[in-house]
């Protein structure tokens, strides 16, 4: 999957795909990859999938997602033609294809495969899992039993989403003060953009306050007001509390917004609210960085300098900071001054979902499990619409082809992975977890992240005609590769450090693939080596967390030690 070598899936050829396979098969095909030595085979295009396989000795076949591909880049030396495929997941493949007609026979059925508009014709609908599901990914983070978690009386479920009739981009079921009811929801959510009303995103057990969000209010250049809107945020409040509105906006844009309907609290409506202003970059200005920073690594410059001055013109780095700068700003209202927050932008659809996410992650311990990370993504993401079909139709190697396209999932599992460099005791979970996150947002047999919102996934069955990421992931085999065997829980919350000497460039994703290395056959015998040994390493320190577990346990029946 997704690029990476893997077992034969099961494969089904449909009709629809015909007339888009204008050559299924073409012999001699030289394959260049990062971290291979160059290999001759067939190459087979189907409906899903580029295959190349060798009849070659020790070489593995390269099954490639055509949802996977990016970008295709055609040159031709003599009747020779040169494929350079870039992928979502920033690999860079090649294919060496004799005859021209094959090649551009080839790379226009790759160019239609890889950007099909049916999304029933994509590959989890047709992908069958090869094992039996021991839990249904599916069920296994509903509203109602995430609800269950929460402590405080002052808390409801609503269904008054119930067929998204309410708000398109909502679950139908939300979390709701008790002392609001679905009639002054319903007329909140007409002053909300997208009907996105003030929801509970987290509650902070230790004093009680919490985190909400939303989409923008709608007062618009008249300046209106909604009383229902006034009620439902307060409610948040304790009798005599204040709280914080974190604004993903600058003040600017906040009230230029007011010009086209939008707009912002004012302190006369929202008297118990404190608004801040922490702009953060809209997913259209991350889409431009990240391919800045792609570029910065596929450059080869001997001059630090000069790669220095390229990653830092990308500004993914300074991305990285604002966002877990504003995400501590929210962790510290809620943590240490007992505040409760809401965080809103334009939509509340993407800065929004990383700042209540990542606040989280800080004060929430369970949040660092594995399974209580699955549980936020499904919480905050999937459920609560952020438009995964759009944001990650395109990957850095598109251009602008899609205006609605942007990294946002992807920086925010950056942060995580910044957070975890410097906790890296205190996650269950490691970066190998974050990477099949990515991978999977972004080209999957998966539907976890199929779609824009849970209305859309509903109209399409997805539940029924596909298999959850969940299923694959909770299965105990699968699931130990992505355990972090230093992991200690850690109850506490924690306070990265957001200073630039603190964050760094994700290298093992951003500078994992090297075209330098595909061709020299010694390279690739010392990285098999060296990716061996570090699985036997990582077997062996889970050989030994297990061995300091029993010790412990032992060692507390016999009372030599105290819990």
């Amino acid at each position: 999957m997704n690029g990476k070598v893997v077992r034969r899936p099961v494969e089904f050829h449909a009709m629809e795909f015909v007339e888009y396979i204008k050559t299924p098969k073409v012999d001699s095909v030289t394959l260049h990859r990062p971290f291979y030595a160059r290999v001759e085979g067939t190459l087979c295009l189907t409906g899903h999938h580029l295959i190349l396989s060798s009849r070659k000795t020790n070489t593995e076949e390269l099954w490639l997602l055509h949802s996977n591909i990016d970008a295709i880049e055609k040159k031709f030396v003599g009747s020779v033609g040169h494929l350079t495929i870039k992928c979502k997941n920033f690999m860079i493949i090649q294919l060496d294809i004799h005859g021209m007609e094959e090649c551009l026979n080839i790379a226009s059925s790759i160019e239609m495969l890889s950007n099909l508009s049916k999304v029933t014709l994509t590959y989890p609908f047709f992908y069958r899992p090869m094992s039996d599901a021991l839990e249904d990914g599916w069920q296994a983070f509903l509203p109602e039993s995430e609800f269950a978690r929460v402590t405080g009386d002052e808390w409801r479920l609503s269904h008054v989403n119930k067929n998204f009739q309410v708000c398109p981009t909502y679950p139908q079921t939300v979390v709701v003060p008790k002392a609001v009811d679905d009639d002054c929801i319903m007329q909140a959510a007409a002053f909300r953009q997208g009907g996105r009303f003030p929801v509970l995103s987290y509650l902070h057990s230790p004093n009680g306050t919490v985190i909400l969000r939303s989409g923008q209010p709608l007062p618009g250049p008249n300046g209106k007001r909604c009383k229902e809107d006034e009620k439902l945020v307060n409610s948040a409040l304790g009798v005599g509390k204040r709280g914080y509105i974190i604004d993903t906006r600058s003040y600017n844009s906040a009230v230029n917004s007011r010009s086209k309907g939008g707009g912002f609290e004012t302190e006369a409506h929202y008297p118990q609210w404190r608004r801040v202003h922490k702009p953060l970059d809209r997913f259209s200005n991350l889409q431009e960085s990240l391919t800045k920073l792609m570029e910065a690594c596929n450059k080869n410059t001997n001059s630090m300098d000069k790669w220095l001055g390229h990653l830092g013109a990308s500004s993914w780095l300074s991305n990285v900071k604002e966002v877990l700068t504003t995400a501590c700003l929210v962790a510290q209202c809620v943590d240490r001054e007992s505040s409760s927050v809401l965080v809103h932008g334009s939509e509340g659809l993407d800065a929004t979902l990383q700042i209540t996410s990542l606040a989280q992650i800080i004060l929430n311990p369970d949040c660092r499990t594995l399974r209580g990370f699955e549980a936020l993504i499904e919480r905050e993401w999937v459920q609560s619409g952020h438009p995964f079909a759009s944001r990650c139709a395109k990957s850095c190697y598109a251009g602008s082809k899609l205006k609605c396209t942007g990294p946002v999932f992807l920086l925010f599992l950056d942060c995580v992975w910044q957070v975890i460099q410097q906790f890296q005791c205190s996650f269950e979970f490691n970066e190998q977890f974050l990477i099949l996150l990515f991978e999977n947002a972004y080209a999957s047999q998966f539907g976890t992240f199929l779609c824009n919102n849970e209305h859309e996934r509903q109209i399409l069955k997805l539940s029924e005609k596909t298999q959850s990421l969940w299923t694959y992931v909770n299965r105990p085999q699968i699931l130990e590769g992505y355990i972090n065997p230093l992991y200690q829980p850690n109850s506490s919350v924690i306070w990265p450090s957001v200073a630039p000497q603190s964050l760094m460039l994700w290298s093992t994703l951003f500078l994992r693939w090297d075209m330098d290395n595909t061709s020299n056959d010694s390279t690739d015998k010392e990285i098999r080596k060296i990716q061996q040994n570090d699985k036997q390493l990582k077997t062996r320190a889970i050989q030994l967390r297990k061995q300091l577990s029993e010790l412990q346990r032992e060692a507390l029946e016999k009372g030599l030690i105290s819990e």
